[in-house]
């Protein structure tokens, strides 16, 4: 077989979205399919999960896996969240090692860039957020980088740089064929991408440190009205005067959080959605490994 004609064989395979925390690689994932699949905020460490988004492409699937941001912590939740991160980096069949253009490579690079060498994974160095003038004003490509790795310059915002490295990506990726369905999205079920729906708004409207001690938990998702989707679900806090801040004077503040949860849902879902929040104070869920399990982040 020539080289040529393996190229054009189909390919497909996993693609980590791999870096700190904040530096884009929901964002990234969102442009990529077109659509909103992860939740994103400006407030870091907002993804908990691993997240599939399949975006098929002219002889090639791509299967990209987004992740939570690796960072060192030794709290429960935050172990669980970098277990996330070390398995994809392992069972990945390309990585794509995300860097802040306007912060630049840091020591968390450096502890990622040595483990996907020493597993001999195909990596592209992947530069966000390049349409704003600080990250312009960087060098480009960056010298700390492993100067044999690929890298793309790119903009979820603007679209900017996006096609070329999905065509490097491809030509990282194993000779396969579809490995999901033509019209799949993601493996994530829509009771799971509702509660990311909620858990965004609390990421919204809440301040300071306080969307990081809370949970959302699906109690009710009743879908057997065509007409109209009836979800209830508690929203977790760790003590009482966290519960009376998510609730807020008269109700107003879980009033709000459930306005801007069901927008985003009847979008996602093209259908009314009644949905119905409470707050609950559950002192263990982020000490507990089970109960973080049972809530999906792992």
């Amino acid at each position: 077989m020539t080289h040529s004609d393996e190229r054009s064989e189909a390919r497909a395979g996993f693609v980590a979205l791999l870096g700190p925390p904040n530096v884009g690689k929901s964002s990234l994932l969102n442009a990529v399919l077109g659509q909103r699949l992860a939740i994103v905020s400006a407030k870091p460490q907002t993804t908990r999960s691993r997240i599939l988004g399949i975006l098929p492409r002219q002889g090639s699937q791509i299967l990209f896996l987004d992740t939570p941001g690796r960072h060192n912590s030794p709290k429960k939740l935050n172990e669980a969240l970098n277990s996330i991160v070390q398995d994809v980096s392992r069972d990945c069949d390309v990585a794509c090692l995300l860097v802040d253009r306007v912060i630049g490579w840091t020591e968390i690079h450096d502890e990622l860039a040595r483990g996907l060498a020493s597993l001999g994974r195909p990596t592209v160095v992947v530069g966000t957020k390049s349409d704003l003038r600080r990250a312009q004003q960087s060098d480009w490509p960056i010298e700390a980088a492993p100067s044999d790795w690929p890298a793309c310059a790119v903009s979820a915002h603007t679209g900017e740089g996006i096609e070329a490295l999905l065509d490097q990506i491809v030509e990282c990726l194993p000779v396969s064929p579809p490995l999901y369905g033509e019209d799949d999205l993601t493996d994530r079920p829509m009771r799971w991408l509702c509660a990311e729906m909620i858990r965004e708004g609390v990421f919204e409207l809440l301040d300071q440190e306080l969307p990081y001690s809370m949970a959302v938990e699906v109690l009710r998702y009743d879908e057997s009205n065509p007409k109209i989707l009836k979800i209830g679900a508690n929203l977790l806090v760790e003590r009482d005067s966290q519960k009376r801040i998510v609730v807020g004077r008269g109700g107003s503040m879980v009033k709000k959080i459930g306005i801007r949860a069901r927008r985003s849902i009847e979008e996602w879902v093209g259908r009314k959605v009644h949905l119905e929040l409470f707050v609950k104070v559950d002192p263990s869920w982020l000490k507990n490994s089970r109960r973080i399990e049972e809530l999906g982040y792992q």
